[in-house]
């Protein structure tokens, strides 16, 4: 039986697991593990300044390509603890990745060395399984369990620390005898799907609500079948956006508090039946719960039993991967044609239809400063649709999701649950690193793009090219909407007149230097009609240097983005009209 190291062992199983990239820094707790890396020779490495923006692109690099599951190594300590919020991001949105820990000896655990600290009690609420391997024999246990798990039932995130004499203990292992453990996957059953049928063939106004778990399933093919042999329109949330392409005549919008369409809003208001599959009932898409369900069914399909009846009872409950699930709905309808067309759902579908037509909200603003909503629209000119967006949280996140347009599964990439301030950044270069050929476009408001902007220095250093679209108008305007409601302005402002830099008239921080200091190109916009050459002018500069290239638009300072606390209660703070210029953007 070949001997090598623990830490060898490890990695010959990462390469055998499929992976091929990994982010992170190396230290001294950890530097057994790299020594494997060097030696081994196949795996790429892209060396991040903040551990915590490491574990954010693992995060972009898993949710850019189905099957993909990122790593994120670090040393022990801090390297761990600045990775929890890349684990809770991706536990919140079944996401698995890959944190690997270095750590202290094993006799020192308990002993307050170094950097030794119980890091697995720490990451615990935060992943499916944390474990600190304290026999090097069992190593390729742990790290053949961990793959099993984050592809089994809910996909979510593991965490494996390693001390460092583990590391570089020599144990019996010889990786051509290697296999991956077999993932159990539920499936939907024949008795259900009839059942789901059933309850169709009663409605008169069917929804599908589509989750991120179809895009988990790598199932938004299926999806669209089962809709299209079913005439019923879909309603994606915003982690299953592009599930079905935005203008699809099928597509009717998405449904929320603030991601949120009028037309998908009055569509779900109008529909008595709704079809859940591989989504989670989210606060910010049901609103009260009273005047989401009056009126309608429920059908709820998720692989995570305990999703079932978590928000609300559902009519019937399905435990099934979307996949499994869709196949056997799709098989069963099949057999149902023989016998006869389905029902007759053209008159729901065109009243869909018309709300989506009519239903819109305005983007063709000329304002000087800039209103949000005209960039929006220039960027549904400047990109087509094989464009990946990346974004996180705050206003610029809510209104692109109501005015931006995306057609493919995966091109909407968003950490939806937890939200976490800076990280679009990193997670744009985990995408890029998955996708080199695509085009990645990250959107940001000023606080999320100051926070881990040291991150942009590794896309110059690696030649990982992205564009960052920054709407900056120095504020944290999603507080400070939220403060209206307590009668204050509150530490929510970012301006001040930098010393540096008069031209920017007190807006405070100069990205477009600090862009440039890290090795970036960066365009800076002051009016609307700079926006699209700005835009144009990126994608070029993005293929000639091969680095991100920042877009800074200079907003107006307050904008009230529409948002409400029902779903027949959403303020919309701005005139509305009919049509909007981009009502389905470019399609090439």
């Amino acid at each position: 039986m070949p001997r090598m190291t623990a830490a060898r062992a490890a990695v010959e199983i990462l390469r055998r697991e499929g992976i091929t990239n990994l982010f992170g820094l190396p230290g001294a707790a950890i530097n057994p593990f790299y020594n494997a890396v060097r030696a081994q020779g196949e795996l790429k490495h892209v060396l991040a300044r903040h551990v915590e923006g490491a574990s954010h692109m693992a995060e972009g690099y898993t949710r850019a390509k189905a099957g993909n599951i990122g790593v994120c190594v670090g040393t022990s300590g801090p390297a761990g603890t600045d990775m929890i919020t890349g684990l809770y991001s991706a536990s919140a949105d079944s996401i698995p990745i890959l944190c690997i820990t270095g750590q202290a000896p094993v006799a020192k655990l308990h002993k307050e060395d170094f950097q030794a600290v119980d890091i697995t009690s720490i990451a615990k609420p935060v992943t499916k399984w944390a474990v600190t391997v304290l026999e090097a024999a069992q190593v390729p246990g742990a790290f053949q369990k961990a793959f099993q798990l984050m592809r089994t039932g809910r996909p979510g995130p593991v965490l494996i620390d390693l001390p460092i004499d583990v590391q570089l203990t020599e144990i019996d292992f010889d990786p051509d005898l290697y296999a991956p453990l077999p993932i159990a996957t539920p499936r939907a059953t024949v008795a259900q799907a009839e059942k789901v049928l059933e309850l169709l063939a009663e409605s008169e106004h069917p929804l599908i609500v589509a989750g991120g778990g179809i895009i988990n399933a790598d199932a938004a093919d299926l999806l669209v079948e089962f809709a299209e042999l079913t005439g019923v329109p879909v309603v994606p949330t915003l982690m299953g956006w592009g599930t079905i392409p935005d203008d699809h005549r099928l597509m009717a919008g998405m449904v929320g508090l603030q991601t949120s369409h009028r037309y998908g809003n009055e569509t779900l208001l109008a529909s008595d039946l709704v079809i859940g599959i591989g989504n989670r009932w989210a606060n910010r898409h049901t609103g009260g719960l009273d005047t989401y369900r009056a009126g309608r069914k429920f059908v709820h399909i998720d692989i995570e039993p305990t999703q079932l009846g978590r928000v609300f009872p559902p009519d019937l409950g399905i435990v099934s991967d979307a996949r499994a699930a869709l196949e056997v709905l799709i098989h069963v309808t099949r057999d149902k044609l023989v016998d006869g067309p389905m029902t007759d759902r053209s008159e729901w579908t065109a009243a869909c239809h018309e709300r989506k037509r009519t239903l819109v909200r305005r983007t063709d603003f000329d304002n000087v400063p800039v209103k949000p909503q005209r960039v929006y629209q220039e960027m549904n000119n400047a990109f087509g649709p094989d464009t990946r967006y990346v974004s996180t949280i705050g206003l610029s996140q809510i209104q692109a999701a109501q005015m931006l347009h995306v057609y493919r599964p995966r091109h909407w990439i968003n950490a939806g649950q937890a939200g976490p301030l800076g990280w679009t950044g990193p997670a744009a270069l985990g995408v890029a690193v998955a996708d080199p050929e695509a085009t990645v476009v990250a959107l940001s408001g000023d606080y999320d793009f100051q926070f881990l902007i040291e991150e942009l220095a590794v896309g110059a250093q690696f030649n990982i090219p992205y564009i960052h679209v920054v709407v900056n108008n120095a504020y944290l305007g999603l507080i400070r909407q939220a403060q209206r409601n307590f009668d204050m302005d509150y530490c929510v402002q970012l301006a001040f007149d930098n010393i540096n830099t008069p031209e920017l008239n007190g807006y405070g921080v100069d990205h477009v230097k600090v862009a440039e200091g890290l090795g970036c190109k960066a365009l800076r916009v002051f009016e609307p009609d700079g926006i699209l050459p700005a835009l144009e002018q990126a994608k070029k500069l993005m293929v000639e240097h091969q680095v991100p290239i920042m877009v800074e638009v200079i907003l107006e300072r307050i904008t009230n983005v529409s948002m409400g606390t029902e779903l027949d209660n959403v303020v919309e703070f701005d005139e509305v009209r009919h049509p909007r210029p981009t009502v389905s953007g470019p399609r090439d």
